[in-house]
C-alpha cells in the first residue's frame, strides 16, 4: 500500500506513527500550515509534520485543496504532487481541510477517515467533547470511507470505548487516539485481504457535534448540576468552563467538580458553603461542588489551596 496521510494534531500523529510501524509506505504527508504558538507566537509545525520530518517523509501544507477557490494555485500544486505519488489510499485524521471530489477519487481505494465517535452519532467537529457533555455511556472509533458529505460515508470498522465519570475531554482524546491508530492499521490489513466490508450509515440516530465555542465556557447555573459537571469535563482543556466568584475581578476556570445529592432551597448560582472539601453552588437541580479551580493568570489549584487566598464575601 502506498498511503498518503493527511492530518494535523496529536490525534492524527499517533495514527501516522502506527502506520509507519506497521511497515506501510507513506510517500507524502499533508498537514495544516505552521501556526503561531506559545508566548512568543513562534511559527510551529503541527505534530503530524514533526513526526513526518522525523521519518524523512515529504510534507505538503496547502491552504486549500479547492481548485476553484482563493488558493487555487496551491491546490493545483497539491493535485500535481498527489498525482505524481499515485497513492493506493489516503488516510485522513483530523486534517482540518475539506477534501473535494477530485481528492476523494484520486487514490485507488479512495480515502479512509478515522472518526472519533460511533457514527452516525456525533458527526462533525467536536465528537469527543459532545459525547461527554451529552452523558453518553460509550463512544469509539469509526473507520469510514469518505464521501463529499459531512461524515456521511460508509462505515468500514468500529471499535467501542466506555465513557466513565473520570473521563475529561483530554483523557478521552488520548485513549481514542490510541484506539484510532490501532483501528486504521487493522482496517488496512483487512482491506489488503479483501475482507473490509462497507456498511451504510443508518438514518436513525444522526447527531451533529458542533464546533466548540468560547461563548459556551460560562457555567449556567439555571441548568442541573449533573449537566454542568459533564460540561466541565467536556470543556477540559478547551475552551474551559468558567464562573465568577464574589470578590474576584476576573472569572475563574473550573476544572473539576462533583454533584452532591443534597437538595437546597437556594437561587441557582448562589454559593451555599465554602470549605476545604469544595465550593458548593446551588443549581436548578442539585448542588455542584467545585473541586479544582484556576484564577486568571494562575495555576490550577485544589479548592483546599484556593480558599486559603480567597474568602466568600458576605452574601445577601
Amino acid at each position: 500500500m502506498r498511503i498518503v496521510f493527511a492530518g494535523t494534531p496529536d490525534f492524527a500523529r499517533l495514527a501516522l506513527e502506527a502506520l509507519l510501524q506497521a511497515g506501510h509506505s507513506i510517500p507524502l504527508v499533508l498537514t495544516q500550515p505552521d501556526r503561531p504558538a506559545g508566548r512568543g507566537l513562534k511559527l510551529t509545525p503541527s505534530p503530524v509534520k514533526q513526526a513526518a520530518l522525523a521519518a524523512n517523509i515529504p510534507v505538503a501544507q496547502p491552504l486549500s485543496l479547492r481548485l476553484n477557490g482563493a488558493y487555487a494555485p496551491e491546490a493545483a500544486q497539491a493535485q500535481a504532487l498527489l498525482e505524481s505519488v499515485q497513492p493506493d489510499l489516503m488516510v485522513v485524521a483530523a486534517y482540518g481541510l475539506i477534501l473535494p471530489a477530485w481528492t476523494l477519487a484520486l487514490p485507488r481505494y479512495g480515502c479512509l477517515n478515522i472518526h472519533a465517535s460511533l457514527l452516525p452519532r456525533w458527526r462533525g467537529a467536536a465528537p469527543i467533547q459532545r459525547a461527554i457533555e451529552a452523558g453518553d455511556k460509550q463512544t469509539g472509533i469509526t473507520i469510514m470511507q469518505m464521501d463529499e458529505g459531512l461524515d456521511t460515508g460508509d462505515m468500514l470498522l468500529r471499535t467501542e470505548l466506555a465513557i466513565t465519570p473520570e473521563h475529561n475531554a483530554s483523557r478521552l482524546h488520548d485513549e481514542l487516539a490510541q484506539q484510532g491508530a490501532s483501528a486504521i492499521v487493522q482496517a488496512i490489513e483487512l482491506l489488503e485481504q479483501g475482507k473490509l466490508k462497507a456498511q451504510q450509515q443508518p438514518e436513525a440516530g444522526v447527531t451533529y457535534a458542533a464546533k466548540l465555542n468560547k461563548a459556551e465556557a460560562p457555567l449556567d447555573f439555571a441548568l442541573a448540576a449533573s449537566v454542568l459537571e459533564r460540561r466541565i469535563r467536556a470543556f477540559d482543556p478547551v475552551p474551559g468552563a468558567t464562573m465568577r466568584l464574589p470578590g474576584l475581578k476576573d472569572p475563574v476556570k473550573v476544572w473539576r467538580a462533583t454533584v452532591l445529592s443534597e437538595k437546597v432551597q437556594a437561587e441557582p448560582g448562589k454559593i451555599i458553603q465554602v470549605s476545604e472539601q469544595g465550593i458548593d453552588v446551588a443549581t436548578a437541580q442539585g448542588v455542584l461542588r467545585l473541586l479544582e479551580v484556576q484564577k486568571a493568570g494562575g495555576k490550577r489549584q485544589a479548592v483546599a489551596a484556593f480558599v486559603q487566598g480567597w474568602q466568600l464575601p458576605a452574601q445577601n
